[in-house]
């Protein structure tokens, strides 16, 4: 986060509870990444730690790394016999005398690092050469009739909502050319809509707001909160609502580069 912006406080019981969409859409993500059995794999972002699980599945040796205090208290909940580590995506290094990764892997998290240009230099100098970075996260675009109708809503209370908004949306162009200024190799770039249901019927924009959008709804009382809720669901219940669920306007960037072993360093 930069440090004029708020920052998202993360509920991990919520996030298994209400959003674990996020986790199972992830899972194809894996099969761009193509574990092997002993490969060295750091998850950046892992969250409560199910992608990190089921990457561990293929054999390889897999560690999962995440800003939030509670994510990780999670994680090493449910899944004890993997290493979890608490760290900030944008500036985390190796540990001293740790062997570099054979790949990172990366989930609906760069978007809420701010600094994406520190993120890929932390993600270069944790890499093997020849090592591969495999992420997925919101690209251009990516849920803009919820932050349209969000902002609207919160604005109208007077609270600009510059330094309260908490992703990174970019473009291919923008992302893979950031890439190639670090030394990575982009072998494969893809934006994509992926129109995602949320869970929990009439209420699952409600769960994903109370999940992604806390910077938004802060100083605000429990009836302002409630209002802000109530004007997001009427302005996107005729695009977003299908008469069972909530489908949010989801756009994702796919990618895959690699450390070139002429260019380690």
């Amino acid at each position: 986060m930069k440090e004029n912006r708020m920052e998202q406080r993360w509920d991990a019981e919520h996030y298994d509870e209400r959003i674990g969409f996020v986790s199972r859409l992830g899972q194809s993500l894996i099969g761009l990444l193509q574990p092997k059995p002993a490969e060295r794999i750091l998850d950046l972002g892992c969250g409560t730690g199910d992608l990190t699980h089921q990457i561990s599945l293929s054999g390889a040796v897999v560690t999962g790394l995440d800003c939030s205090e509670t994510m990780i208290a999670k994680a090493k909940e449910k899944y004890p016999e993997l290493r979890f580590v608490e760290a900030d995506g944008e500036t985390f290094r190796l540990e001293e005398g740790e062997a570099p990764y054979d790949a990172v892997f990366s989930n609906a998290a760069l978007h809420w690092m701010q600094k994406p240009d520190k993120a890929i230099e932390s993600v270069w100098l944790s890499l093997r050469p020849g090592g591969r970075f495999v992420a997925e996260f919101g690209g251009f675009g990516n849920v803009g009739a919820i932050i349209q109708a969000l902002t609207s809503a919160v604005e109208s209370y007077g609270v600009p909502v510059e330094k309260r908004y908490p992703w990174y949306f970019p473009s291919i162009g923008e992302y893979a050319s950031l890439l190639e200024k670090q030394g990575f190799a982009v072998g494969y770039a893809e934006l994509y809509d992926r129109p995602t249901p949320l869970d929990g019927g009439e209420r699952g924009l409600r769960h994903w707001l109370a999940a992604f959008a806390g910077t938004f709804f802060a100083g605000l009382s429990e009836a302002e909160k409630e209002e802000v809720c109530l004007r997001c669901e009427a302005g996107l219940r005729p695009k977003l609502y299908d008469g069972k669920q909530w489908i949010a306007d989801y756009r994702r960037i796919r990618i895959k580069a690699v450390k070139p072993v002429e260019q380690a360093g």
